[in-house]
């Protein structure tokens, strides 16, 4: 009995999984992703259709909150900071919603993007950015909501929102121009001291030309030489003793030990000890 109740089962849970049909969302999902100069951006929405409806003014009611899709919110993500209508968008991840208008629009930037739909509880204090974005008319029907990123520039670009014969569209800057400024600044100045530091640790570790990561190393430190650190100087001493320079080895590695101690890192502290003794300094 026990047996036949375990085979009636197992045909249960057999036909039950065989009955799960799949088939198209009626809003699909999609996700666009779009490099603006040097920022990324990305917007992840469901597309409804118009499926023979009346949508502005009617589906969609005018003056009324509306989540700018379907299903969960609609989204868009900035690695760097965004300005819009002169308003600061920090790098992040907001929910896109809109008050459409027969004339224009109110596009809201906000910052709880956990809602499937509007929010239950609007809270002003998330709203990041506020802007507003004129109408245009389409001289053809979009049958499938469609969201953009339009005149691309290095700096800027159109986030663009169409649906039925209307058009709005939210210009949205990026700081293109700094980003590059400083990369070029950096590289004309040459490396830094974090570069030569690297590059020092990484030829001792690798057994590479031990007389290239001395000078590396010493470039490093000199040019922090105002607030020295002492994870620096520890390297430094390390590369000089293999380099055979057992003077300036303990030299580096007293200097390192100051600064440890000063720092209350016990670690380095230890390490330093134990190579001044290794060195016949202590």
């Amino acid at each position: 009995m026990k047996k036949l109740f375990l085979i009636t089962l197992a045909l249960t849970l057999s036909l039950n999984i065989s009955a799960q049909v799949e088939t198209p969302q009626p809003s699909p999902f999609s996700k666009q992703e779009q490099k603006v100069g040097l920022t990324d951006v990305t917007i992840e929405y469901s597309r409804p259709s118009m499926k023979g409806r009346a949508i502005f003014g009617n589906l969609v009611p005018y003056g009324k909150l509306w989540r700018t899709g379907a299903n969960k919110n609609t989204t868009i993500s900035f690695s760097n900071d965004a300005t819009i209508d002169g308003q600061t968008l920090k790098a992040g991840t907001y929910a896109i919603f809109a008050k459409p208008g027969e004339t224009a629009w109110e596009i809201i930037f906000y910052a709880d993007t956990n809602n499937w739909g509007t929010p239950r509880e609007w809270d002003d204090a998330k709203v990041a950015v506020k802007t507003s974005a004129k109408v245009f008319k389409l001289p053809v029907k979009i049958e499938t909501f469609t969201l953009s990123f339009d005149d691309l520039t290095n700096s800027s670009s159109v986030l663009g929102l169409m649906w039925e014969d209307v058009y709005v569209g939210v210009k949205f800057e990026v700081p293109t121009d700094k980003a590059v400024l400083t990369s070029i600044e950096k590289t004309m100045n040459g490396p830094g001291a974090n570069d030569y530091y690297a590059s020092a640790v990484y030829y001792l570790q690798e057994g590479k030309d031990i007389k290239e990561a001395q000078k590396w190393i010493d470039k490093a430190v000199d040019m922090t030489k105002d607030k020295p650190r002492f994870w620096f100087l520890r390297q430094q001493s390390l590369i000089h003793a293999k380099a055979g320079n057992k003077k300036g080895a303990i030299a580096a590695a007293k200097k390192s030990l100051e600064g440890a101690e000063k720092a209350g890192n016990a670690d380095y502290v230890k390490m330093n000890k134990d190579a001044l003794k290794e060195w016949g300094a202590m």
